[in-house]
């Protein structure tokens, strides 16, 4: 399989209404706490121009449009689009390829991409694309998971599956949910791109739930992989992984709910050379 079938699967699984509302209305919770620091590394404000990558249900773009910047949304999911349109009536919305912007060179101040980089086929394609549309000294904002080393709902999900879901459970070879979570990817990446590192921050997301396996539930219902792989497993393994998660969970949450489960993630910058 190749990168584009991994761009179609994405696409297709992306555009299906039912799991675009569960990821906004469950999984994007967490997504959440990283919009403030996105903005701001941003400069968002008036007479600033802002595109936002991947924007899916547009939380980005709005809180981007409420500084008074001219805000621009771009994403492949017909969906995803749809919320966002309702979350950011004041921008502007356009369904394309983040790897193929249909924009000027040098259009804008400022590119974020909220957790875009977990469903491009190619990062640096990307990246590139995103130089290219920036001004001299426009500003690159992503934000990704936080990977291995730090509790995370979505590292316990990813490492559950991995370790002891059916192997035969096949998806098209695409990117890690961790590639560009750490520094020195990251550097490598902006410098290859164009760019160079003008900073990072945490946000610590935070999922609360009702049962300490709910997290298993959330990848299910609100993710295109999470729902092939998990709907693919027999039901004794599932009932295997969701007694793991929820072992994980309990393990760092306490054994009460509502649990608070953490989701953290990193948000890092780039300026354009």
């Amino acid at each position: 399989m190749t990168d584009t079938d991994f761009a179609r699967f994405e696409k297709d699984g992306w555009s299906d209404p039912d799991i675009a509302g569960h990821y906004a209305r469950d999984f994007a919770r967490a997504a959440q706490a990283a919009v403030p620091d996105t903005v701001r590394l941003a400069k968002a404000g008036p007479g600033k121009a802002v595109l936002d990558l991947c924007c899916g249900q547009g939380i980005v773009t709005a809180a981007l449009a409420e500084t008074g910047a001219e805000a621009t949304g771009l994403d492949f999911s017909p969906a995803m689009l749809a919320l966002a349109r309702k979350a950011a009536p004041g921008a502007e919305f356009v369904e394309g390829d983040a790897m193929a912007l249909p924009f000027d060179a040098g259009r804008f101040d400022a590119v974020t991409m909220g957790f875009g980089m977990l469903h491009v086929p190619d990062a640096g394609r990307a990246l590139a694309e995103a130089r290219r549309v920036l001004k001299p000294g426009g500003r690159f904002v992503f934000s990704t998971w936080i990977g291995p080393g730090e509790p995370s709902a979505v590292f316990w999900c990813m490492s559950t599956l991995a370790q002891h879901g059916d192997a035969g459970v096949a998806l098209p070879p695409g990117p890690g949910p961790f590639d560009m979570a750490g520094e020195d990817a990251v550097r490598a990446a902006f410098g290859a791109a164009g760019f160079e590192m003008a900073g990072r921050v945490r946000a610590d997301g935070v999922w609360l739930a009702d049962r300490p396996d709910q997290p298993i539930d959330f990848f299910r219902e609100g993710t295109v992989r999470g729902a092939v792989l998990i709907n693919g497993q027999s039901a004794d393994t599932l009932a295997r992984l969701r007694g793991i998660v929820a072992d994980l969970v309990r393990a760092h949450c306490g054994d009460d709910a509502p649990y608070r489960i953490p989701v953290p993630s990193v948000i890092t910058c780039g300026v354009a050379v």
